[in-house]
């Protein structure tokens, strides 16, 4: 895997107003990164100008190597989520999806087989301003999915939803994921972030706050990592030989070890667990510790 995203010491002012600082982070192919942060804490002019929408103030932020502008075929490369609103109201669905193809060299194959895959199908023929935002959201990401781009970027993708909507959306991008493409997914649904998420950014005032896998996000700032299964008691012992801090026997708790570094162990040595999970905090708790946010702030 490489590093599809990359941001690098990115900073934006408007004004005297700062709304990003120095900001970094990566996003790797295969894998479903949750952009996280307060309210005004900068994620959609981070978006923005990884999408060549807003010229930083300093640093970089590329695309599978090149800051946007330099992809040579975009719509191929990246797609893009960012206001399911941005739709004309008198067309169709599946007009408004030709008018991007056919703008695009796609043909009108390719968006009959992304309404069917978002289930438009029956929908795609009536103004797409009747649409309920619900609808709106699996008309963008067809619409993002039209070049089969390696990087998608979304912008609140889950907003309008019902829970089976969202359900269907987790399980669209986990796949999606599977066949190797880089997903950076900003969301204001912590609880979803944290069934969807390989990895997680969070931010705060602009600044990156925390990058890292959501398993060791969640075991650094909760109660560690619970193992169970058959073969605790050998784990255990390889681990405190190791000098982590272990709790229990037939249900292990490591304090000091992430889930890959459990894992790697657990592949090394042949052990047969049956669960492998972060202990204590949930993901919001995580969050509101780290931004320092208060409880009715909403992440966004």
């Amino acid at each position: 895997m490489g590093h599809a995203i990359e941001v690098a010491g990115l900073s934006k002012s408007f004004g005297a107003t700062t709304a990003v600082q120095d900001l970094s982070f990566t996003v790797d192919e295969g894998r479903i990164t949750g952009f996280l942060g307060p309210n005004g804490a900068g994620k959609t002019t981070t978006l923005r100008m990884l999408l060549g929408l807003v010229r930083p103030t300093g640093g970089t932020a590329t695309v599978l190597g090149v800051p946007y502008a330099r992809l040579d075929d975009p719509i191929r490369s990246v797609g893009a989520l960012l206001d399911a609103g941005a739709l004309h109201p008198g067309r169709s669905g599946r007009n408004h999806m030709r008018a991007y193809a056919r703008a695009a060299g796609i043909g009108d194959e390719r968006v009959e087989e992304l309404l069917a895959l978002v289930g438009l199908t029956e929908a795609a023929d009536r103004r797409a301003g009747g649409y309920s935002l619900g609808m709106r959201q699996r008309l963008g990401l067809a619409t993002a999915l039209l070049g089969d781009p390696k990087v998608l970027v979304l912008d609140e993708p889950a907003n309008g939803l019902d829970p089976q909507g969202i359900r269907w959306l987790r399980d669209f991008l986990r796949h999606l994921a599977a066949q190797g493409r880089a997903i950076l997914v900003s969301s204001h649904g912590l609880a979803e972030v944290s069934q969807m998420a390989d990895d997680v950014v969070v931010i705060d005032r602009g600044r990156s706050i925390a990058q890292s896998s959501l398993a060791e996000l969640m075991a650094s700032a909760g109660g560690g990592m619970r193992v169970r299964g058959p073969d605790t008691a050998k784990l255990g012992d390889l681990l405190r030989a190791e000098g982590a801090s272990v709790t229990g026997d037939g249900e292990i708790v490591v304090g000091d070890r992430t889930g890959e570094q459990i894992g790697r162990l657990v592949a090394q040595h042949g052990i047969v667990i049956s669960e492998l999970a972060p202990v204590g905090a949930t993901l919001e708790e995580v969050f509101l510790r780290l931004t320092q946010a208060d409880p009715g702030d909403t992440p966004t």
